[in-house]
């Protein structure tokens, strides 16, 4: 097996550096890989995180999977990623120093801009020699993710790999234009996302819920024999909707993330920071909290909370992928 030019034979485990760009300073900034195969033939997963650089549970994931010694299954291949934007991990930012987001840059250009050689050394050095991915993400701008995978659902591999991985939350979502998962499907191959938490901000549960549940898909993969049980039920969402601060202020919740909520239930209020006015927040829609603002400072506008429903008609699909 060949990975990146570099071969990896049966039962090995190697780290592979690739070499993006320098900082002003010169210095090069290196991608590292961590590439095992197991002794038995199998299918080759991929494993990646960091696409955000201030996303940091994923990182924790594909890193504890490899502390633990998870990666190294019995048969096939898993390939791990845990930083891929160096850069914003470097700076505690979402995007690479010119602004642009790697996960809006695919399939990228080896003389392009800075996100999109990052781009562009994915699809030409990674996609090709997977066969399945999970990318690893969590919620943007103070928002939390409950635990929760997304991916095209009337794709019917999608929805075997959501089952497998069995995160709390299933949700359907479409292609995002130039995004990894877009560009990994025009090559046949399948990656899903599982998002959990939020920015700068380890969330120990999403965090245990993404490695349980990668296991869980080795599993299914038949690349390991055994896995950890699922702790809740996986609940399929095929439609979402924002409910949204209708003025700017000072935002309070009442709710957890993951909570059922009904329509017009109390969800949280809204005051200035002097005592002259205060609203009451209520639920647009019936369904589950599936994203939540940690920020009590918001605009008009902002995003309040992430709503899963209960019907099948596309309101308002958003996600921070």
């Amino acid at each position: 097996m060949t990975i990146a030019e570099h071969e990896i034979k049966p039962g090995e485990f190697k780290e592979i550096n690739i070499n993006i760009a320098r900082l002003p300073s010169r210095t090069l900034i290196e991608t590292p890989i961590y590439i095992y195969r197991g002794l038995e033939e199998g299918p080759t997963l991929a494993l990646t995180a960091g696409m955000h650089g201030d996303e940091i549970n994923g990182m924790e994931i594909v890193r504890r999977i490899i502390d633990h010694g998870y990666n190294r299954v019995k048969r096939g291949t898993v390939l791990c990623m845990p930083v891929i934007n160096v850069y914003g991990f470097l700076n505690y930012s979402r995007e690479v120093p010119d602004g642009k987001d790697i996960n809006r840059s695919f399939p990228g250009s080896k003389s392009g801009s800075l996100a999109s050689r990052v781009a562009y050394h994915m699809t030409h050095d990674i996609i090709p020699f997977i066969d399945y991915g999970v990318d690893f993400h969590t919620g943007g701008a103070s928002r939390t993710n409950y635990p929760q995978v997304r991916c095209v659902m009337k794709e019917e591999i999608n929805v075997e790999l959501a089952n497998a991985f069995h995160a709390p939350f299933t949700i359907d979502s479409p292609f995002r234009p130039h995004s990894l998962r877009l560009t990994a499907s025009k090559k046949n191959k399948h990656i899903i996302v599982y998002e959990g938490g939020e920015s700068i901000r380890f969330d120990q549960y999403a965090i245990e819920e993404g490695i349980n549940g990668t296991l869980r898909l080795m599993k299914y993969l038949k690349m390991i024999d055994d896995a950890p049980k699922p702790r809740e039920e996986n609940r399929i969402i095929w439609s979402s909707s924002w409910a949204r601060a209708r003025t700017a202020g000072l935002f309070q919740t009442e709710i957890k993330c993951g909570e059922f909520i009904k329509k017009n239930q109390l969800v949280g209020t809204l005051t200035d920071p002097f005592g002259e006015f205060k609203e009451q927040i209520k639920s647009p829609s019936t369904g589950h909290v599936v994203g939540l603002n940690n920020n009590p400072v918001v605009n008009a506008g902002d995003a309040l909370l992430h709503i899963g429903l209960d019907n099948v008609c596309k309101i308002d699909g958003s996600g921070e992928e």
